[in-house]
């Protein structure tokens, strides 16, 4: 019976170990399932965001593709040998998702590959001649030329014009010297190694340019013009949203921290890594489109360095204003005055709005703005009518919120006009066009692909 009794005791055990199991392996395949599904939604929704970045890995993958035949093909395999596989990991490395970066890289790669295997022939000539001073006078003259050259590239490297464009190529030229260098010491055709090391890379780099050019290509220049462009909307989108939002006649102050104006703005604060990097792309690129050859991609930068600091006063001027809503102030004790203000304000607001986003109009379509804006001047007007009236009426000291609000819209403005100068001066550099002809062309852009809605107006108002 005990014997019964413990067999009985182990199956159950056995039962509820195997349950335990089970139910742990199908907790197992649930978490990996929704793992999977999560990393998959993923995936999709960075591919709906830019269609491009699928493109630039298929991109990837027929460049190695193509490359791959130098390898596969006995004749070209046998012109080459074992270097061959450095046009694969050229390709590798050079590849890019812009063409900027791309010819970038390349370029870097290529110059750097023939200047460092000349320069490390040389020394390995220079090292035979020491080798009849001494036993050890090559393997000795090698070391000394590799810390030579090692530290100085090094050192070239934190010079900031040489790390913001040759960066790639001098460390390539550090790695092709070293390795070229210490072999010469093994390798009896030292000359036959180089040419065939620099020719592979070569070949590496015009598979790779093709592929980036002729295919799909994404230009850094277009990403620059559209930054700056996106970059005044959304300065002009929080001008509006004060308007109306603020200073309008049916001001809601629920959740008006959430609005979405109040964030739109933000993305201008980070964007200046983004416009840095592809500026220097795009200095490289040939040209395209209605970007010449020496365009002035330093323009931009300066265009987004004015939108950074106009974006980082508005910053100011909304979390002001979000304070003084969730605060209650004491009324005023001028309400004429005050109304005056919010209405003063309200068309700061709006003049500004409209400049902005006449000259984000301007600068997508490349049409020479107003020589004299009518908005610039009511917004500037405006603001030193508001700025005299604060310095004269003591009234609204009572209420200072009003006053500080008041203030830094005005310095807002100011920025706008300085905004609106160095917009004037990128479509000199750029030889914009005139509205008219600007007009024009999006009219014959847009029946070339086939659009039946109306293009928009891209005329901008003049002073008369």
């Amino acid at each position: 019976m005990d014997l019964d009794h413990n067999r009985e005791s182990s199956g159950d055990e056995m039962v509820g170990v195997i349950a335990s199991c089970g139910l742990l392996f199908h907790s197992l395949l649930a978490r990996l399932g929704r793992g999977a599904a999560g990393f998959a939604g993923k995936v999709r929704e960075i591919a709906r965001e830019d269609p491009r970045r699928v493109t630039h890995s298929l991109k990837v993958g027929l460049a190695l593709a193509l490359v791959s035949v130098v390898y596969f093909v006995t004749p070209l395999f046998n012109g080459l040998g074992e270097s061959t596989m450095w046009a694969v990991l050229t390709v590798v490395v050079v590849m890019e998702y812009t063409v900027g970066a791309t010819l970038s890289k390349g370029l870097n790669r290529g110059f750097a590959t023939l200047v460092a295997a000349c320069i490390a022939v040389g020394a390995h000539k220079l090292a035979e001649l020491a080798e009849r001073f001494g036993v050890q006078g090559e393997p000795i003259s090698l070391r000394v030329f590799v810390f030579i050259i090692a530290s100085a590239g090094t050192f070239l490297r934190f010079i900031p014009e040489i790390k913001a464009k040759y960066d790639y190529g001098v460390t390539i030229f550090i790695l092709t010297f070293s390795l070229v260098a210490v072999s010469s010491y093994r390798v009896e055709e030292l000359i036959q190694l180089a040419h065939d090391r620099f020719y592979t890379i070569i070949v590496g780099v015009v598979i790779c340019l093709l592929t980036t050019v002729f295919v799909f290509p994404v230009w850094a220049g277009e990403g620059v013009h559209k930054l700056a462009v996106g970059n005044l909307d959304k300065l002009a989108q929080f001008f509006e949203g004060m308007e109306s939002e603020c200073f309008g006649t049916s001001t809601v102050t629920d959740n008006f921290e959430g609005k979405d104006f109040l964030q739109e703005y933000k993305s201008v604060l980070n964007s200046k890594a983004t416009e840095d990097s592809l500026c220097t792309f795009a200095k490289w690129e040939p040209r395209h489109g209605k970007f010449r050859f020496r365009h002035p991609w330093s323009q931009y930068q300066k265009l987004g360095t004015l939108c950074r600091q106009c974006a980082s006063s508005m910053e100011a001027l909304a979390s002001y204003v979000i304070t003084t809503t969730k605060t209650q102030y004491p009324a005023a004790a001028s309400p004429d005055l005050s109304y005056k203000v919010r209405k003063t304000c309200g068309e700061m607001s709006s003049h500004s709005a409209k400049v902005l986003r006449q000259l984000a109009t301007a600068t997508e379509t490349m049409a020479v703005p107003p020589p004299a804006n009518l908005a610039v001047s009511a917004a500037m007007k405006a603001a030193e009518g508001l700025r005299r009236e604060l310095a004269a009426n003591a009234a609204i000291l009572q209420v200072m919120h009003v006053a500080v609000t008041a203030s830094l819209l005005a310095d807002l403005v100011a920025q706008v006009k300085e905004i609106t100068e160095c917009v004037d001066v990128l479509a000199s550099q750029a030889h914009f066009k005139s509205p008219k002809d600007a007009r024009r062309d999006v009219a014959v852009d847009t029946l070339s692909r086939g659009r039946t809605e109306p293009s928009p107006d891209v005329v901008v108002q003049c002073a008369e």
